[in-house]
């Protein structure tokens, strides 16, 4: 775009005040808006300049527009567009010192806004779609020819958006649906924490479509807080370009995967060589320390749970990690125990990617290397298992190292072996059909809820002390456990933590413990 398009464009009403024809001809690279007295160092070359003359004063002397018009031609700017709102018209001292210095320059109107004149200058340097057929490129030829070379040797989407728009790009951010940013123009500031809902801040988000094997939490947005930086064609175009980039990355990334699941295929195995041959494959140290993740989303959504984990683990940053599928299809990570350290806090926005499924996870105690991850992925399902009993109907990631207490451990273990377990140790206690079976399960309960205590026992139900030695003597003959003995008193503890509801699903709340006492008396 030359200066003289932009003169000569009738919807803008400018007004020339001095030019030459030669000087018309050079070409515009961009705008910049100042109102400084000394803006050269803010003007780069080729631009256009528009200022409002605030700076600009009647006792100031015609040292100040000499100075100013000086610094934009030392600068490289093309022209000078002066906005006439501030002084009612173009003082003639700046006119003056414009000619000397053969910039030209343009009046512009009060009613003129200047973000219309940057517009025109976007727009006709990257294409104004609204004047155009459908089959009209948003993209310059060359950038267009930039972009393809750049995806046919695979460039990162970093590289790709920085060279998608102009020398002084608009704040614009590729994220994933989970909210982790992919890529950035450089200068922009701080991301969103969340994909933005198109207009939501005054912006525009735009899907990236791909042909990629991708889940929910991995797909890519391209976000532009100012909704006005670019057109919207332009922006489909660069998100067609950058989906061609998230295929390349989905090809490469396959074979990290398939390194990752031959991993989980010996974790899974009895043979410490074929660990340490898989680790090293996968790029990770003999020595850690780790931790291993497990993680599903329920019977045949196992894509669902490793694209979660994945991206969980996108979100911490480690250095090295291992991120696969377990011969039975649970999605598993490894990864160093300082970036497991930040899989808690990311992991409910991560889900909150995909609301209609439902992610379980489990985190293993550290690993010293990779020796131990068997173990260590041992300790993960059966955190795992502990995360799906103890929140069912929400995601949640369970952390090995919190399972302190004897009720948190038995979370881990299957429903049916702790109904059965329950089912074996209290017997007829659990008839639902009898009522004087429930009088003395509930005894039980309280009775251990107190320390054994046989007279704060007797206080909590109401009852003379002989009856409660009469139903805990009846306790004792039905399960055959001596409740004076401490091993006997914990199996019934954990059969009792053990019983489920009647649908057979969630563990019945602990009994609730007694305030500590020094007393022992029975």
């Amino acid at each position: 775009m030359h200066v003289a398009h932009l003169l000569q464009d009738a919807s803008l009403g400018l007004r020339p005040l001095w030019s030459e024809e030669a000087l018309l001809r050079r070409e515009i690279s961009g705008v910049t808006v100042t109102d400084l007295e000394d803006p050269a160092r803010f003007v780069r070359p080729g631009e256009i300049v528009l200022s409002g003359l605030v700076w600009w004063s009647a006792d100031g002397g015609p040292g100040r527009a000499e100075r100013f018009v000086r610094g934009l031609r030392e600068a490289g700017a093309v022209a000078l567009l002066a906005g006439e709102e501030t002084h009612g018209s173009v003082p003639g001292d700046l006119v003056e010192a414009c000619a000397r210095h053969a910039m030209p320059v343009a009046g512009v109107p009060a009613d003129v806004m200047f973000r219309a004149i940057t517009d025109t200058v976007y727009l006709r340097q990257w294409g104004d779609l609204s004047r155009h057929h459908a089959g009209h490129d948003a993209l310059p030829e060359h950038v267009r020819l930039l972009l393809n070379g750049l995806v046919a040797r695979e460039a990162g989407p970093a590289e790709i958006l920085a060279a998608a728009f102009p020398p002084d790009p608009p704040a614009a951010y590729l994220l994933t649906s989970a909210g982790r940013t992919v890529a950035a123009t450089p200068g922009a500031g701080p991301a969103p924490v969340r994909v933005p809902a198109a207009g939501s801040d005054g912006g525009v988000t735009v899907a990236v479509d791909t042909d990629a094997d991708v889940t929910p939490y991995e797909r890519w947005w391209l976000h532009l807080p100012d909704a006005g930086a670019a057109p919207a064609r332009l922006l489909h175009e660069i998100t067609a370009v950058l989906g061609r980039c998230q295929e390349a990355l989905v090809r490469r990334r396959r074979a990290v995967r398939r390194a990752a699941d031959g991993l989980g295929a010996a974790l899974t195995g009895d043979d410490a060589g074929e660990v340490a041959a898989a680790a090293r494959a996968c790029g990770l140290p003999a020595e850690g320390p780790y931790r291993v993740v497990a993680a599903d989303a329920g019977a045949r959504r196992g894509d669902l749970a490793l694209g979660a984990l994945a991206e969980a683990v996108g979100r911490t940053g480690p250095a090295c990690a291992a991120v696969g599928r377990l011969p039975g299809g649970t999605a598993f990570a490894v990864l160093p125990e300082e970036a497991a350290a930040g899989l808690a806090p990311v992991w409910p926005p991560v889900c909150a990617a995909e609301p209609g499924t439902l992610v379980h996870a489990g985190l293993s105690a550290p690993s010293a290397g990779v020796a131990g991850l068997p173990g260590a992925l041992a300790e993960a399902r059966y955190a795992l298992a502990a995360a799906r009993t103890t929140a069912p109907a929400t995601p949640a990631l369970a952390d090995a190292t919190g399972l302190t207490s004897l009720d948190a451990l038995l979370t881990g273990v299957p429903a049916e072996v702790r109904a059965a377990f329950s089912r074996s140790t209290l017997g007829p206690l659990l008839d639902p059909a009898d009522a004087s079976a429930a009088a003395l399960l509930n005894t039980l309960e309280v009775f251990l809820a107190h320390d054994g205590s046989w007279a704060r026992t007797a206080e909590a139900l109401h009852l003379h002390v002989n009856t409660v030695h009469y139903r805990i003597r009846r306790i004792e003959h039905f399960t055959g456990r001596d409740l004076a003995r401490l091993s006997d008193r914990l199996d019934l503890w954990a059969a009792l933590l053990c019983r489920t509801e009647p649908d057979g699903g969630r563990p019945v709340p602990a009994p609730r413990r007694a305030r500590p006492t020094t007393s022992s008396a029975r």
